[in-house]
């Protein structure tokens, strides 16, 4: 049971961690206050096998109208991809993936609306950068310094997410004994290896809460392990860069009441120290943090 008697043990065992601190930084004109702020990334999924319903569109006009309500409603940027992570969803090339976000980008672009897109395709990550993509949020590791080196001449930025395997797609098991921070940090040290050979600064760390792992099918597993990594994710903040989450829907909890469960995780997101919130309900955890900041601070 989460109680604030474990929440002082974490913060006793991890005090060092707690304080460290992460500089701002600024993509496509916009500057992001990491630790005064915390920044929101509205969904948007062209895939039709998504889980979410409610972030699935089917045409560029559908696409462009969610992407225009979420940054009316908070989202400091807009996440698109183009094939879902699921593992029965049908596969999108390289083509099929560009010709369906290319557009969504530059017209987004147009408007001043920052737009990350997700991907771990090269070819679908130069395509996305030439087209204005402020961010690529890299589901895999394979190519990942060949893309590195993409968004790095474009003076874009990434967000790197933890895949046990080479992408998303072809994930291997989760090893559930080991310290999950510890696993996301040795994972995120040979990328930032990479990331900061190719030039790049512009990075946000995910621990991939996101993805789906054949042995955290079992429900109470699974919100364990995703409780666990929010509440100490401000660990991995050593590192130097700001974390990003993709907070999850724990179906099997929430039931009818699935939509407010990103609100619930954002609150533990948030206690972790969370920088950037990636969300199909914005309203609702924009709602969630902006009343947890209501709180009054220590003197």
């Amino acid at each position: 049971m989460l109680t604030i008697e474990a929440l002082g043990s974490l913060l006793k065992s991890h005090s060092d961690a707690a304080a460290a601190v992460v500089a701002p930084f600024s993509i496509a004109g916009r500057t992001f206050h990491f630790g005064r702020s915390p920044a929101l990334m509205g969904v948007v999924n062209l895939s039709a096998d998504s889980w979410y319903r409610e972030s699935v569109c089917l045409s560029l006009d559908a696409a462009l109208r969610r992407a225009r309500v979420l940054a009316a409603q908070g989202a400091d940027l807009i996440d698109v991809g183009a094939e879902s992570t699921l593992p029965h969803a049908a596969r999108a090339d390289e083509g099929t993936q560009s010709s369906r976000v290319v557009p969504f980008v530059q017209i987004l672009r147009s408007e001043g609306i920052l737009v990350s897109v997700e991907t771990y395709d090269t070819r679908v990550a130069r395509n996305v950068l030439r087209a204005g993509a402020a961010l690529i949020n890299l589901t895999g590791s394979a190519d990942s310094a060949d893309i590195y080196r993409e968004i790095a001449a474009h003076d874009a930025g990434v967000i790197i997410c933890c895949v046990q395997g080479a992408n998303v797609r072809d994930v291997v098991d989760f090893d559930l004994e080991a310290d999950p921070i510890l696993a996301c940090r040795d994972y995120f040290a040979r990328e930032l290896d990479k990331a900061n050979a190719a030039g790049l600064t512009k990075i946000f760390l995910d621990p991939g809460l996101g993805f789906y792992y054949r042995n955290l099918q079992d429900s109470a597993a699974r919100v364990r392990h995703q409780m666990t990594v929010f509440l100490n994710s401000f660990r991995l903040r050593t590192l130097g860069y700001p974390i990003c989450h993709a907070l999850p829907h724990a179906f099997e909890y929430f039931g009818e009441e699935v939509r407010s469960a990103e609100g619930f995780f954002a609150v533990l997101a948030a206690l972790g120290k969370t920088d950037l919130f990636r969300t199909h309900e914005v309203p609702r955890v924009r709602a969630v943090l902006d009343t947890m900041g209501a709180y009054p601070q220590p003197p």
